[in-house]
This record gives structure tokens, C-alpha cells and sequence, in this order.
């Protein structure tokens, strides 16, 4: 089972950080999840909210700011004084912490964004040689046909905040290889989870942080979990010491 760190290792780290990255590494993740978004001067970074106002210091939507005043602020005070001064990343440099082999990558862009922005997102991946171990998803079905549009050969996920039959179908039309609905959707409807994977097409539900539910999870024929609670996870998919 896939072992997906929902922005990163976000149950002992700022999500979306570099430590959280890090600690997501070390505590045996397959996949590292996380956002980015494009700032108003064109630079990707990696936040998951539209405003900066829950995970920084600063405040406004991100595509308003630019990529200097974004990089100032503090990404970290917000989890525990102990983060204090961490920044928000850019794509770069958190596509340079993880390019060494390791976990797969499962990067989510998040809506709006234009075909040029996403050209860019998918460049940065190429440039480090990392296509192949990159998984690019977004909620929105047009941005991930940007994506096809884009890098054709770069593996695309959809995300949903629900799981009705017709996922199946556009899943299939999109060429995705995962689909990831909500935890509950999952457990309400195995015979969809088994129809695409039928079609080659996994099925990862967010956000799996109530352990209770992950066997019912792995019986329903989920590929993998994405989860806060990373290190747990790995325990658990170990089986009995």
C-alpha cells in the first residue's frame, strides 16, 4: 500500500515546509504530497491555501504577492515556536530536497492556472530529471487536462471532493492513473474503487488519519492512503514485529 504524506509530514511539521518534506522522507513515506500555487510574478511555490493567511504571517491571496514577499514571510510560528523563521518553498528548492531517489512525488496544483503556469510546474520537474517518479493532480479536471496538454508523458491524477459513478468515466476520459476521493466515499463505495481499478486506475482517499478505518480502507481496495499521520502508517503497513 502506497503511503502518501499529505503535505508532507504534516502531523510533526508545518505542512507544505521543507521539514516537513524531510521528516516525510525519514519516516518511510512512498509518496510526498503537496500544493503549489503560482505568485503574481510568476514563481511556483508550494502552499496549499489561496490566501496566506492560515500557514504565514502575512495576509492576501498568493497570486497577488510576489515570489520575494511570499519567501519573507514566517511559514512556520503558526505550528510551534520551534519552526519559527521556516519560509515557504518554492517548487524548486523543494523538488531539490527530493531528488535524490527516494519517495515518489504526488503534486497537486491548485486552481487557478494557466497553461503557461503549469507548463512552468512541469519544466521545473523535467529540469531535475524527475518526470518519472512525479505525479501532478488538481481537483479541477481542466487543469489536469493542462497538464496533458503540457507534458503529455507526465503521469496526471484527479482528485475529488466526492465519488458519483460518473468519476469513473471522466477519470478514463482524463488518461489519469490514480483517483483520489474522499476517506468516506471510499468506504461507501468499493464496487467504484473496484470498476477503476479495473480500468488501471488506483484510488488513494484523503485524508486517512483515523487508524480505525485504515483496514477497512485496504479491504475496500484503496491503492494507498494519504494521511497526516505518516510515521503510524508506515508502523502499521509493517505488519506484526
Amino acid at each position: 500500500m502506497h503511503r502518501v504524506a499529505h503535505r508532507g509530514y504534516s502531523a510533526v511539521a508545518p505542512e507544505n515546509t521543507l521539514p516537513a518534506f524531510a521528516a516525510a522522507v525519514r519516516a518511510g513515506a512512498t509518496h510526498v504530497e503537496f500544493d503549489v500555487r503560482t505568485t503574481a510574478d510568476g514563481v511556483p511555490v508550494v502552499i496549499h491555501d489561496r490566501t496566506l493567511d492560515r500557514t504565514t504571517s502575512g495576509t492576501g491571496h498568493v497570486w497577488d504577492a510576489a515570489a520575494a514577499d511570499v519567501r519573507a514571510l514566517d511559514a512556520g510560528a503558526w505550528f510551534s515556536p520551534a519552526y519559527t523563521g521556516v519560509r515557504v518553498p518554492t517548487l524548486a528548492e523543494t523538488l531539490d530536497l527530493l531528488a535524490e531517489p527516494g519517495p515518489a512525488l504526488l503534486l497537486e496544483i491548485k486552481p487557478p492556472a494557466t497553461l503557461d503556469q503549469v507548463k512552468a510546474i512541469v519544466e521545473l520537474v523535467a529540469e531535475r530529471g524527475l518526470p518519472a517518479r512525479t505525479l501532478v493532480q488538481s481537483f479541477d479536471p481542466e487543469v489536469v487536462g493542462l497538464v496533458r496538454s503540457a507534458a503529455p508523458d507526465v503521469r496526471r491524477g484527479l482528485l475529488r471532493m466526492s465519488f458519483p459513478a460518473d468519476a469513473v468515466e471522466l477519470a478514463r476520459e482524463l488518461g489519469v492513473v490514480c483517483c483520489n476521493p474522499p476517506v468516506a466515499d471510499v468506504l461507501a463505495a468499493p464496487e467504484r474503487v473496484a470498476e477503476l481499478a479495473a480500468h488501471g486506475i488506483e484510488v488513494m482517499p484523503w485524508t486517512a488519519n483515523d487508524i480505525a478505518q485504515w483496514p477497512a480502507l485496504a479491504a475496500a481496495g484503496a491503492a494507498g492512503l494519504i494521511t497526516d499521520r505518516l510515521g503510524e502508517l508506515t508502523g502499521w503497513a509493517a505488519g506484526p514485529a
